[in-house]
């Protein structure tokens, strides 16, 4: 299928900003940042969701270890080291003297209570159920500064998992259900949020580590892609940290860079007619996936066989990448429906507006696609509260045969972060259910070493080419567009944080 005159859709009109706004360059010292999406929620729990990150990751609220996206590897923050006790146990020694926003220490119990609730099942932590799914937790405080963290089954990179895991205050932060002002640690304070409007975080006086240059930082919300460029250049905004490829045109502030991300559909394999296999295969054929580079997706993507990106652990090079055949798809489909599967029975795409750049133009494309190959496909674009929903168990009730647009972000290198939340019977977003998928998880969530690369090899290889568990796209590249008047260049951490201590001014 042909895709014509892609751009032409795309508004270049420049909104005026809200009454009151305050110009990026009012303040030298503070910077106005553009994000996709509205912030719905600023409970640290649920920074996994980019925006969210972006704004509370590592500037209100921090985490154990930090990853050095940069060098690779593991540093401290709010632990100081941390070592293996025996194959269950992890201890962490904490940073001593930090304080919270609220002048309160910070302690070994503060850890306790956040583990604690991000596997509260009554909040749906996003943080939890991604990267938490499965695994049980005990604990041992020999002092105020030590925590020892015991994990069934075993845990082996514990520590690289306390890299996305957001501290929270066990005195200030409501145990059931979100709260709406983060208190944390880190070098900025949670200060205003008008919801729909703008965020805005305040530099940390009494801030442990070394003093950030930037003073205060306020977020925008702006879905049009080319109106949040555009900001940039009026001086009314200073990062967008994710812009589309066609208003990628300005080799002074624009920085391509590879953001970990991988996008697909993910099916729901339960309902009929996408329970039956051969309607899963015939959607991966349906989708040309080569004439959507270069046009709603920058030319450097890379078409997607699985949900991590080559640079992980137990990436299956072995999968092939699916072929654009309708004839073959429209086949599969008419096989099926001789065999009594019900093909005519609406299957809806629940799409999530401004989750990547051209996320509705290409959700319009797929399901044009598929369309074409005798399915009977609807597109329904949400923003992130309701498409939640559906994507988040407890998932919607009674909402029929579905495809929900997905990214995935993996940046850390290995499968344990993508694994049980995607494939597990229990996993938040997957919607498979096999025993000897769990038995796999379980397996390789414990192996170490070749084992542990092999494993998670299988498990991919299963999914993907046995189950059929999704419709991936496209390991993605990502766009950024930075005012001169900053020294910042943004790395595959920008897709899920951004670090306001990393900004220097020229």
């Amino acid at each position: 299928m042909k895709l014509h005159l892609l751009a032409a859709c795309f508004s270049t009109t420049v909104l005026a900003l809200s009454g009151g706004t305050a110009h990026a360059q009012d303040a030298k010292s503070n910077v106005t940042v553009v994000l996709a999406e509205t912030v719905d929620v600023v409970e640290p729990c649920m920074a996994a969701r980019q925006d969210v990150g972006r704004v509370i990751s590592e500037n209100v609220n921090e985490m154990l270890v930090e990853f050095d996206y940069v060098n690779g590897g593991l540093k401290p923050r709010l632990a100081t080291e941390w070592s293996k006790i025996d194959d269950d146990t992890w201890e962490f020694k904490l940073r001593p003297n930090v304080k919270w926003h609220d002048g309160k220490p910070f302690t070994a119990k503060d850890v306790q209570f956040t583990i604690e609730r991000n596997k509260n099942k009554k909040l749906s932590c996003e943080t939890g159920g991604k990267y938490f799914g499965g695994t049980e937790f005990s604990f041992e405080t020999p002092d105020a500064n030590t925590i020892r963290i015991t994990t069934k089954p075993a845990q082996p990179i514990l520590p690289l998992l306390m890299t996305v895991m957001a501290v929270e205050s066990a005195e200030a932060t409501p145990a059931d259900e979100f709260t709406r002002k983060p208190i944390g640690t880190g070098p900025y304070t949670f200060d205003k949020w008008e919801i729909g409007q703008s965020i805005v975080l305040k530099r940390n006086p009494e801030y442990w580590g070394e003093k950030p240059q930037v003073e205060q930082a306020t977020y925008l919300f702006r879905s049009d892609s080319a109106v949040a460029a555009a900001m940039v250049d009026a001086g009314e905004a200073d990062i967008v940290p994710a812009v589309s490829v066609q208003d990628a045109t300005n080799k002074e502030t624009d920085f391509a860079y590879p953001n970990s991300e991988t996008t697909s559909l993910r099916i729901d394999t339960r309902a009929a007619p996408l329970n039956d296999r051969r309607i899963r295969e015939a959607m991966n054929l349906a989708i040309d996936r080569q004439a959507m580079l270069g046009t709603l997706f920058p030319e450097q993507a890379k078409i997607a066989t699985q949900l991590v990106v080559p640079t992980t652990i137990g990436y299956n090079a072995d999968i092939p990448a699916w072929s654009y055949d309708a004839e073959k798809a429209k086949q599969l489909v008419a096989a099926a429906k001789a065999d009594g599967v019900p093909v005519d029975q609406e299957i809806r795409i629940i799409g999530r507006n401004g989750q990547y750049p051209n996320a509705t133009e290409a959700m319009e494309a797929m399901m044009a696609m598929l369309q074409e190959v005798g399915l009977n496909v609807k597109l329904d674009m949400y923003d992130v509260s309701v498409w939640n929903g559906y994507f988040v168990a407890p998932f919607v009730a009674d909402s029929g045969p579905t495809l929900t647009q997905s990214q995935h972000d993996n940046a850390t290198g290995d499968p344990v972060f993508t694994a049980f939340v995607k494939y597990a019977t229990d996993g938040s977003h997957s919607m498979v259910r096999d025993p000897a998928v769990d038995a796999l998880i379980a397996k390789a969530t414990s192996a170490t070493g070749d084992e542990r690369t092999k494993l998670w090899k299988e498990l991919f290889a299963k999914v993907n080419t046995e189950i059929i568990a999704d419709i991936p796209m496209f390991h993605m590249v990502g766009f950024t567009r930075v005012s001169p008047r900053l020294d910042f260049k943004p790395t595959i951490a920008t897709n899920s944080e951004l670090q306001l201590s990393q900004i220097r001014f020229k």
